[in-house]
């Protein structure tokens, strides 16, 4: 069933060649009709909604092929589709494009940049009228990361324990935290919506769910504030499917660039949250091998 869908979606070259009045180039080597982008489910559902489709029309424009762009349930969904060919860009964390590059089953096409640098933090965020001062204030106190696979809510904040010697080599958060006190979301929005209705008093996420205005209301945000800082974080990137042509992936890189262009960043910050640049793939993931290692371990993987 997986190879048939793989297929369904490649096409004779000379269905390719008619194409010419799209607006995109018309790229003689390419080998699939249209293509398919994966986003992660991190933000408010109804507002990825209005993003889905303005990034749909948007890149069909450019690389004059139509373009579906789909939210899976998790990151999972997205390494499963580049392994079957389902999928042929996904929008993933530093640490979800290790698994997939391991699985030589996608690389890097682009990353973010923010502020010049391919690199973030990672943020403890609370309450603004809890009185604690630090990390280390959160001992026995229920917390939530952002999910199992986040670079920014959970990997790096779990190594920054490790680091201040608040956990041990076995990396079990809940040595620091408590037992049954360490909750993982699906996203960004689901563990601070814990701090927000008590359940918990600190979610680890990206720098930009607090500073940003992409992921939560002006409301939601003006009841919490920053705790604590760590990193840096490789940046997300843009990976594309392995099994894609060299002139496919020249393509989609070349769309996904134009998204820099001023009177498409704004689409592009909603989506990405930052610039779109191209990186030397092993200089942007090659320092989260510890940390990987450590969260692997805390995970019984």
């Amino acid at each position: 069933m997986r190879m048939n869908a793989f297929f369904r979606r490649f096409t004779g070259l000379g269905l390719l060649m008619v194409a010419g009045f799209f607006q995109g180039p018309v790229l003689a080597e390419s080998t699939v009709a249209s293509f398919v982008v994966a986003l992660k489910p991190d933000k408010n559902p109804d507002k990825m909604a209005e993003e889905k489709k303005a990034l749909e029309t948007t890149l069909s424009a450019q690389l004059g092929r139509p373009v579906k762009v789909v939210i899976p349930l998790s990151a999972a969904v997205i390494l499963e589709g580049f392994a079957n060919g389902s999928i042929d860009v996904g929008y993933l964390s530093a640490t979800e494009l290790i698994k997939a590059r391991e699985q030589k089953a996608a690389a890097i096409l682009l990353a973010g940049e923010i502020d010049g640098k391919p690199s973030y933090a990672s943020y403890w965020v609370t309450l603004k009228e809890k009185s604690y001062a630090s990390v280390e204030d959160l001992r026995g106190k229920p917390i939530a990361f952002a999910s199992k696979t986040s670079t920014s809510g959970f990997v790096i904040p779990l190594y920054d324990l490790f680091q201040k010697g608040l956990i041990s080599e076995r990396a079990n958060p809940e040595e620091f935290f408590g037992r049954g006190n360490v909750f993982y979301g699906v996203g960004y929005v689901s563990a601070v919506e814990r701090v927000l209705n008590g359940d918990a008093e600190a979610a680890a996420v990206s720098y930009y769910v607090l500073d940003k205005d992409q992921h939560l209301s002006i409301e939601q945000r003006a009841k919490l504030r920053k705790l604590a800082k760590q990193g840096p974080v490789p940046t997300h990137v843009l990976a594309a499917r392995s099994s894609l042509s060299e002139s496919d992936r020249a393509a989609l890189k070349q769309a996904l660039l134009s998204l820099n262009e001023a009177e498409r960043a704004a689409l592009r910050d909603n989506i990405f949250t930052s610039k779109l640049v191209e990186v030397n793939p092993e200089q942007h993931v090659g320092g989260l091998e510890k940390a990987l290692k450590l969260s692997a371990r805390a995970l019984g993987q």
